[in-house]
């Protein structure tokens, strides 16, 4: 199972840069297409919705190796049982946070679905195509707030911790600037 879930997350980070080198090589297209005169139609809403893909498939990876902002400046300087419960309500608090915004995003974009809701630029595709990046970008981030949890829970450290700590252990203190 953990070498599902770290392939899952990699994946996911994968796609992440998939879809940012997606948006360089069009923005590069239109900036050429502008000068040779021939237009990319529909370039910005494929852009748009690549960019929130983007974003949403980083989260869960990113959430693994502590590149996401958290209270660690206030968990840090716990003692290391008060620092184990501090991660256990803050994992408990985003997990219910997370899993109540996958459950409306799923709603929503199945909402899209039903109604057959098209999307309203250049392009005209069922907008739950590209919305669907937004529900699995979520749902892995649901995963891994949830794989952290049991973690903490069976008395390890967090992923994001060790992540950190190996970070400083190679003199890298970047984000701390």
């Amino acid at each position: 199972m953990r070498q599902f879930l770290d392939r899952l997350y990699a994946a996911s980070g994968a796609l992440a840069a998939i879809c940012l080198a997606s948006i360089f090589l069009l923005m590069m297209a239109q900036a050429i297409g502008r000068e040779t005169g021939l237009m990319i139609r529909g370039a910005d809403d494929i852009t748009s919705w690549l960019c929130a893909a983007s974003a949403f498939f980083a989260l869960g990876h990113t959430f693994r190796h502590g590149e996401l902002v958290r209270v660690g400046i206030l968990v840090d300087r716990l003692a290391p049982a008060s620092r184990r419960i501090a991660e256990i309500v803050a994992l408990t608090a985003t997990g219910l946070f997370v899993g109540y915004m996958a459950w409306a995003v799923c709603k929503f974009v199945y909402e899209s679905w039903k109604f057959k809701e098209v999307a309203q630029g250049l392009i005209r595709i069922p907008i739950w195509i590209p919305q669907m990046c937004f529900v699995i970008g979520i749902l892995i981030f649901f995963v891994a707030v949830l794989d952290e949890l049991i973690l903490v829970l069976r008395n390890k450290k967090p992923t994001y911790q060790l992540a950190e700590e190996d970070r400083r252990a190679r003199g890298d203190f970047s984000e701390m600037a």
